[in-house]
């Protein structure tokens, strides 16, 4: 079957048939796919059925795959056996009632992957092994589209200042940066970042991660920043991805954000991460 690659009627996305990654995939069809992965941002490969080691190895085509920003003393997937690579997004828990992985329910606000890191990973992967009924939507944020969007007045305002970004870790909220960053995993950040390989500009802060905008009074960062995340997430530049059985999405964690919608506690909800490393973020110019 010839590989196909359908653009979505959204701002971003794009959906891929005729591909079986349980196989090695050859050359040419990869060279394929990043083109395409670079041009939509996010991709989607349906109907797979991976083990953990084809995923890691699909993944290994676009670059080394990445280890956890999660401590390893924080991982509860070590217990299953997996190494630094891989994350399990559920809420299912064993028979004593201990989580079987990370972030378990409810809703998660926008976020980059591992933007309160010096050089975060390029790529994220996840798999869909289990599923709730209803919920559990992952929206994708279009960050090119949303600087395009942002006011003239406000770009120069901006231009060159970094953001902090900063995670603890938590399902939802903003870490607390007056009770300061320690033990918190954070590093500043450039607001506009210039994409290494497309070149393009992009807005790079989220709601959940993005603390404080270099150089401004606390209550103008405030205010500049909540400007900033309607930007980011208005209905004009997402995508909300309603998940099946079998969904293999990779997005570009350098001009896209994502977040979760609530889903019922009750159901199972499994799926497989991992990352392929990436570079310090570039200031645009």
């Amino acid at each position: 079957m010839p590989l196909t690659i359908r653009p979505l009627p959204a701002a971003l996305g794009t959906e891929v048939a005729g591909l079986d990654l349980r196989r090695p995939l050859d050359a040419a069809a990869a060279a394929e796919l990043y083109a395409a992965w670079l041009d939509h941002i996010v991709l989607i490969v349906r109907d797979q059925e991976l083990t953990t080691e084809q995923q890691i190895r699909f993944a290994g085509n676009f670059g080394a795959v990445g280890e956890r920003a999660t401590p390893a003393h924080r991982r509860n997937e070590g217990d299953g056996g997996y190494d630094g690579t891989i994350m399990l997004v559920t809420n299912r828990r064993d028979g004593e009632g201990r989580p079987l992985g990370s972030l378990p329910d409810g809703e998660m606000w926008f976020h980059h992957d591992m933007s309160y890191r010096p050089e975060p990973h390029k790529m994220t992967l996840l798999h869909a092994l289990e599923l709730p009924s209803a919920g559990g939507n992952t929206k994708f944020a279009n960050l090119y589209a949303a600087y395009d969007a942002i006011p003239a007045g406000l770009k120069a305002k901006l231009a060159g200042r970094k953001v902090l970004q900063a995670y603890d870790f938590a399902l939802i909220g903003q870490v607390d940066i007056d009770a300061g960053l320690e033990d918190v995993q954070h590093h500043w950040q450039p607001i506009f970042v210039r994409h290494p390989e497309t070149g393009r500009t992009a807005l790079y802060v989220s709601r959940l991660i993005s603390g404080a905008i270099e150089g401004l009074e606390r209550a103008e960062s405030d205010d500049v920043l909540a400007r900033l995340f309607e930007i980011a997430e208005h209905p004009s530049v997402v995508y909300e991805h309603v998940w099946r059985v079998g969904d293999l999405v990779l997005w570009d964690n350098r001009c896209s954000c994502h977040a979760r919608t609530d889903f019922p506690r009750e159901e199972p909800r499994l799926l497989r991460r991992c990352t392929v490393e990436g570079g310090p973020m570039i200031a645009a110019g």
